[in-house]
């Protein structure tokens, strides 16, 4: 069984009342979307809050961070609480499509399910974090546009075709690419296993990077432990 309590330098996370734990995608979410001027940011299926946690150490926004499964949010809410940032979290037991807040955000990320549920799943725990049924990607876009200020920005990640799907829904909305990371998990892979990706309202001539997390002798890339300096004792 997974350690309950990840310790990050500014902060710590329980994670033993969620279903989804905490892991690779997460962290690089985290730690690469850029975030510092920003005064209202939400966070989609935070699951036990640490992305929420991540943005709060690098900028001074109020973040709501939102879960539609309802031990998701009482286990963000509790590391919210254990956080010295508690007065600028919040964790909201609530769908997207149900979370109507009195203004938009100038930031919105997301960690979403992105797995089509299985027959033999349905009665399953956790269901929520990891498969789309009650989060498609076409409603995540939707709902991001709703929420999301004219000059805001939205960051996901997602595996290489799902992403290449969600960004065809997200243009239909005119919700456009900006910015993405390939991710390789080892230079022994011959393609990337995750895109990070950044939209917004306004088309811009887009970046785009590469990342290795893991080199051949199982030890970390130096620009990974770059990315991540900020988070890790």
């Amino acid at each position: 069984m997974r350690n309950p309590v990840f310790a990050f330098k500014e902060f710590s996370v329980l994670q033993d009342k969620c279903s989804m734990k905490l892991g690779t995608d997460s962290i690089l979410l985290g730690a690469w979307t850029k975030a510092k001027d920003e005064k209202r940011i939400l966070d989609v299926g935070t699951g036990s809050g640490v992305i929420a946690l991540m943005l709060a150490q690098k900028t001074k926004a109020q973040i709501d961070a939102i879960d539609i499964e309802y031990a998701a949010h009482i286990q963000a809410k509790e590391n919210f609480f254990n956080s010295k940032w508690k007065p600028r979290l919040t964790s909201i037991h609530s769908s997207i499509q149900e979370f109507s807040p009195t203004k938009k955000y100038d930031l919105i990320v997301s960690n979403p399910p992105y797995f089509p549920l299985p027959k033999s799943h349905i009665s399953s725990n956790g269901n929520q974090a990891r498969f789309t049924h009650l989060l498609s990607f076409s409603d995540l876009a939707k709902h991001v546009i709703r929420l999301l200020n004219t000059k805001g920005r939205f960051f996901v990640i997602l595996p290489i075709h799902e992403g290449a799907m969600f960004t065809n829904e997200a243009e239909k909305r005119k919700l456009y690419l900006n910015n993405y990371v390939w991710v390789k998990t080892t230079n022994r892979k011959k393609f990337p296993k995750r895109i990070l990706m950044e939209f917004s309202n306004s088309t811009s001539d887009i970046k785009d990077d590469s990342m290795i997390i893991i080199q051949a002798d199982n030890k970390y890339t130096q620009a990974y432990k770059d990315l991540v300096k900020g988070y890790f004792l």
